[in-house]
């Protein structure tokens, strides 16, 4: 029994020290190197260095002075991320949908962007597509008393175009700009 036992204890505690702190910490080290802001949250920080948020994830803006981000059916909380699972057919959906394309609805801009009414597959989206973002570009321009142009300039300065996808901006980071650009009345 001891020939059986012995061996397949020592080998349970080999792979769980090689697959449970070696290979974890060497991982971890070779991220830390080679991509070290990833490897740290890909944080967004103010020029005082003060943490504002991850540019991996969408986090709540309000007033009218500020860029919105995609619905979160989590309210953007990380620990209970996710979609809300309702299927298209739902009236909860459908109403809930309703109530914030009527809330953001601008007459003279047409149909509300479908990015600005639903939630993405985490809840956590940060990114928008362009036109999302144009569609609420005269509610800030009027909000901060900013020039169109000036924040046109500014959005197509914060669009990435990654090299598989459409072109998104990061509403953070295009935030974070804004705020540089013309910061919010306290």
């Amino acid at each position: 029994m001891t020939t059986l036992v012995r061996p397949a204890l020592s080998l349970i505690v080999l792979m769980t020290l090689i697959t449970g702190a070696v290979y974890p910490l060497v991982v971890t080290g070779v991220a830390q190197v080679a991509f070290p802001e990833q490897a740290n949250g890909s944080l967004l920080r103010d020029d005082s260095g003060q943490v504002r948020g991850s540019r991996l994830l969408a986090q709540p803006f309000s007033g009218a002075g500020w860029f919105q981000p995609r619905p979160s059916a989590a309210d953007y909380a990380t620990v209970s991320s996710g979609a809300s699972n309702l299927a298209p057919s739902n009236p909860a959906l459908a109403k809930r949908v309703g109530e914030q394309a009527q809330a953001l609805y601008v007459p003279a801009q047409g149909p509300v962007p479908l990015a600005l009414l639903t939630t993405s597959g985490s809840g956590l989206d940060p990114h928008l597509p362009p036109a999302a973002v144009a569609y609420q570009l005269a509610r800030v321009a009027a909000a901060r008393q900013l020039p169109l142009p000036t924040l046109q300039a500014l959005v197509e300065q914060s669009t990435l175009h990654p090299l598989v996808g459409p072109p998104v901006v990061n509403i953070l980071a295009l935030n974070a700009a804004l705020d540089q650009l013309a910061p919010a009345s306290k």
